[in-house]
């Protein structure tokens, strides 16, 4: 891992008044980049050749476009040299973690990164001390695990990479080993997954529920959790699916997935305010104990609301959630602030109050 006295080094050799925040072309990046733009910051898009006409189109947002053939150069020593020369503050969305490899991105890239470098890894549910430990040592409730195909005795959902494109999952959900077993033969038969992936695939009980994304943002700066907001996520070929008559949906002979494709707004009864706070509260002091200095930054906790009213949470994103609705829609971070702030502001505002207060290394690793 890129120790804290690299980074540090790399700090004395920025200069404040020139600080660019950066982001790889994807994901979530046009909501980091504008948010930096609305705090009086210059911009970085790192883009792959073929998917950089959005940073085109908006160019207002970006200061600085570099176009590679690969999203993995980007450890590359001329990119990097490129960055630092640029005095970047760069901020790693979940594009980034998928296409840059775990290992370079921990012991190869030397450039300044917003948040905590050591917890991207925990979103990965191979990992040791993952998002599922994180979940069970802070006392969040989490769905039931199966081991076994074997051990399912009620509705189950199944988490497995897609076969073509493994940063997708192909849900499915079964209700007995025999309904686990026809489901998955008939997506490996369509090519959907493969007999490899459905070997380490997750199993868990299917929580009944209104689903939400909570999204939080930890300030070390200040010590104090802000609850950003909350999305829903528009997935296909489950949404508009559902809107089909049920004579029609049974007509049709497709494998149903949840690849996300979209958000969508949404609120909380104020009732439970008091839970969602205390969740966000319990993933942060736990970060702290097992990865210090814990959280840095956003991060959301993805569940659902129960009708006994419990919050039962079954996926950790560890960085930028991917939530732009938050820049239009979000009445918590009003109720904050005063003004609506979406995720790629907020990281734009703790950027320049750790520079006023020349304590940039504490919100970096």
């Amino acid at each position: 891992m890129i120790s804290r006295a690299e980074i540090a080094k790399v700090l004395e050799n920025y200069d404040p008044k020139d600080v660019h925040i950066g982001v790889l072309g994807s994901h979530s990046a046009l909501d980091v980049l504008d948010g930096a733009k609305d705090e009086g910051f210059k911009t970085v898009v790192v883009c792959q050749r073929g998917r950089e006409r959005p940073y085109l189109m908006y160019r207002r947002l970006c200061d600085e476009i570099i176009v590679l053939d690969k999203f993995a150069q980007i450890v590359e020593d001329r990119v990097q040299e490129r960055l630092r020369r640029l005095n970047t503050i760069f901020v790693p969305h979940r594009a980034f973690t998928t296409y840059v490899p775990y290992e370079d991105i921990e012991e190869r890239f030397k450039v300044p990164l917003f948040g905590n470098r050591a917890m991207l890894r925990t979103e990965e549910r191979w990992a040791p001390r993952n998002q599922y430990y994180l979940l069970e040592k802070a006392g969040i409730r989490q769905p039931k695990k199966f081991r076994s195909p074997d051990e399912i005795d009620r509705l189950v959902i199944v988490k497995v990479p897609e076969a073509r494109r493994k940063m997708e999952r192909a849900f499915f959900t079964a209700s007995s080993p025999e309904d686990y077993w026809r489901k998955a033969k008939e997506r490996i038969e369509k090519g959907v997954i493969s007999e490899e992936d459905l070997r380490s695939a997750v199993i868990e009980e299917f929580v009944v529920g209104t689903y939400f994304n909570f999204n939080y943002f930890y300030s070390p700066i200040d010590d104090e959790l802000e609850f950003l907001g909350i999305d829903r996520r528009l997935q296909t070929n489950l949404y508009d699916f559902v809107n089909l008559p049920a004579r029609q949906q049974l007509d049709v002979d497709v494998p149903l997935q949840n690849i996300e494709v979209g958000h969508m707004p949404a609120t909380i009864r104020e009732s439970l305010l008091e839970k969602v706070f205390d969740v966000g509260l319990r993933f942060v002091e736990v970060t702290k104990r097992e990865y210090p200095p814990g959280i840095i930054g956003p991060f959301a906790l993805q569940g659902a609301v129960t009708v006994d009213l419990d919050i039962v949470i079954f996926d950790v994103s560890p960085r930028v959630p991917g939530s732009p609705v938050l820049i239009t829609t979000s009445p918590y971070s009003k109720f904050k602030h005063g003004f609506v702030v979406g995720t790629g502001r907020r990281i734009a505002m703790e950027v320049k109050k750790a520079i006023s207060l020349n304590r940039l290394l504490d919100v970096v690793t």
